[in-house]
């Protein structure tokens, strides 16, 4: 995948993700990584597994919303992984563009289920899961970095193709540019879309509010932080002496309420969100 990337020097590009969302993306469940910042990627991204050990409950949580986010598309039977694990890589997806979120819930082009996962600020779009037979134990690290070059070259032979309950393949724009599904592109370039909602029925109202009952633990803890991501990563090597994520690792879509006022509904106060990032600055900062 190298030179796919163009959008900074990254190579083998990771993100560390909290479970349970970091496996519900691996196993093509998730196809949405929400984020208050858009993707500096295109091309596979390695995934890595926080340290934190999931709660039972955060994981029902999260289950539940993606049993009633698929039941919209008809799809009843979800199989979950059967482990959650932590401090490992575990695969890795292609990310083919990013929009914002407005854009992807009006987005009729794609299914009801995904446009219903549109709850941040930027929604990167996810195709092509692959999982790792046996998961590589490492620790991760802020924001999206590379992979060293000896753990990429023993990971990458252990993949996987992994076929989600329903994989989508998001219409791009121009072929021949692989950056052109980017922010403001579906309005430009697919104008049938108009703003529309999906109809939600109260077991998936109270999904939704499950959900962010289960990300509460995170997005509490991670207010009183602002990070800088920057267009060019850090290795891993590079960064020895950064402090490492244990418990404040990169968490991945949660539901948090302000991340996205589009949404502030009586019915729907969360938002799929990451920790607070800001656009501006040059450098990162560990938390």
């Amino acid at each position: 995948m190298k030179g796919r990337n163009s959008k900074g020097n990254y190579t083998n590009p990771c993100l560390t993700m909290h479970q349970p969302w970091a496996s519900l993306l691996v196993y093509g469940i998730k196809r949405i990584e929400g984020r208050s910042w858009p993707a500096p990627v295109r091309g596979r991204l390695w995934i890595h597994a926080a340290s934190k050990v999931p709660d039972e409950s955060t994981i029902k949580a999260m289950e539940d919303f993606y049993r009633e986010v698929y039941a919209l598309d008809g799809i009843s039977d979800l199989k979950f992984p059967e482990h959650y694990p932590v401090s490992r890589l575990l695969g890795c997806v292609d990310v083919v563009g990013c929009v914002r979120g407005e854009e992807l819930a009006s987005w009729e082009m794609v299914p009801p289920g995904v446009r219903l996962e549109a709850q941040t600020d930027f929604c990167w779009l996810c195709e092509q899961p692959q999982k790792l037979l046996i998961p590589f134990e490492m620790r991760g690290y802020q924001g999206v970095y590379n992979l060293e070059k000896k753990i990429y070259d023993a990971a990458v032979r252990g993949l996987t193709p992994v076929k989600g309950p329903l994989p989508v393949k998001f219409p791009i724009p121009d072929p021949r540019d692989q950056f052109s599904l980017k922010p403001g592109s579906i309005s430009v370039h697919f104008p049938e879309s108009k703003s529309s909602e999906v109809e939600r029925s109260s077991n998936l109202n109270a999904a939704i509010a499950g959900a962010q009952a289960a990300a509460t633990q995170f997005s509490k803890k991670d207010q009183n932080f602002q990070t800088v991501e920057t267009a060019t990563p850090i290795s891993t090597r590079t960064r020895s002496k950064s402090k490492l994520l244990e418990e404040s690792e990169t968490s991945c879509s949660n539901f948090n309420e302000g991340s996205d006022k589009r949404n502030l509904t009586s019915n729907n106060k969360g938002q799929i969100s990451g920790i607070s990032y800001s656009e501006s600055g040059n450098s990162a900062k560990p938390i």
